[in-house]
């Protein structure tokens, strides 16, 4: 298994001057673990989390993270920082929107695929033609795998992770009120955004209990078994940032709790869908997601116990990543047979 480190030359979006880049990191298997149909498997972080968010490990643990867990079962895992993410290029004023986020990543796809098929990405590691793709998004990176996959349809099968496509709520400690988040829409420019349910904002965000002004959304992040100082080190304010994290979040993934924000989007599907929450998680009800995807000829729905919100921090992750794979490989036989998926 191979880790190899990326920078993407891509075009700068809404006609900002300058050449843009793209960091990506590829975990290649060994050639011989390779199907006779290979899968490369894109990964999107969710906001205030970079890449490492698929390569980090757990306290006591070695393997890569998800990303070396599916290498190692003959998957090309390839873990995406999206455009003022992480390592890839920050744009000097926060002009992003879901488009052109989703069209950087459609140039990213596009390239590491061309790597892979021109062969040389790693010696002897051979050529990969014919791959089935799979995009996965997690939290913000679901709701702009959404918009990628709708607009450009670059994937043969979508995992939205932790996101929801009707309403993406972050649910509080029971007994706590709910935290409440702005509903922008999509058109509001974000250095003025319009704000439709004001008044929803002026109560007090409550803290944690016992825990001063702890982050009010660590209940929801964090199961209950996680290693403290791991949750603490993700919860707290970025000093020092934890190789997981972003510093940056583009201002658009504000829009991004809005009810109904990509739902148009959603709806335009017509890939395998499979929709992955923990068992406390940002979706009221995962079970109802299918009705967003009505284009969609082949949804799953996974609730993993023991889970929150960041899926791969949770005792029960391999869980969720057996499961993706499962469904994964699933899709690599359908597409694979005259008249599958």
């Amino acid at each position: 298994m191979r880790q190899i480190d990326l920078n993407l030359d891509v075009p700068s979006p809404l006609a900002l001057a300058g050449q843009a880049h793209a960091a990506v990191t590829v975990i290649l298997p060994d050639a011989a673990a390779l199907p006779g149909r290979p899968v490369v498997c894109f990964g999107f972080p969710g906001g205030g989390y970079g890449r490492r968010y698929y390569t980090f490990d757990m306290p006591g643990a070695s393997s890569g993270g998800e990303a070396g867990w599916h290498a190692r079962r003959g998957w090309i895992f390839v873990a995406c920082d999206h455009l003022g993410v992480g390592d890839s290029w920050i744009p000097p004023t926060d002009t992003l929107d879901y488009e052109s986020i989703a069209e950087t990543n459609r140039v990213v796809v596009g390239s590491v695929l061309e790597r892979l098929a021109a062969g040389g990405l790693a010696d002897g590691f051979p050529a990969i033609t014919d791959p089935v793709t799979i995009g996965l998004g997690q939290s913000m990176g679901g709701c702009f795998t959404i918009v990628l996959q709708a607009h450009h349809r670059v994937f043969d099968a979508v995992g939205i992770l932790g996101y929801s496509a009707i309403h993406t709520s972050v649910p509080s400690r029971p007994g706590q009120p709910i935290v409440p988040m702005p509903w922008v829409t999509r058109r509001s420019d974000m250095s003025d955004p319009v704000i439709l349910n004001p008044e929803d904002l002026a109560a007090p965000v409550p803290a944690e209990p016992g825990d001063g002004a702890a982050n009010p959304w660590s209940w929801a992040f964090h199961y209950d078994d996680e290693p403290a100082e791991v949750v603490a080190a993700d919860m707290r304010p970025a000093d020092p940032l934890p190789a997981w994290k972003s510093a940056t979040i583009p201002a658009c993934a504000l829009k991004m709790v809005a009810p109904g924000t990509v739902s148009t989007e959603a709806a335009a599907i017509r890939t395998p869908v499979l929709i992955a929450a923990g068992e406390r998680d940002v979706m009221a009800d995962p079970r109802s997601e299918p009705r967003a995807y009505i284009s969609s000829p082949d949804i799953t729905v996974v609730v993993v116990p023991r889970m929150a919100h960041m899926h791969n921090f949770a005792s029960t992750r391999e869980v969720l990543w057996s499961r993706i794979q499962s469904w994964g490989d699933a899709v690599a036989a359908a597409v694979a047979t005259p008249g599958g998926a």
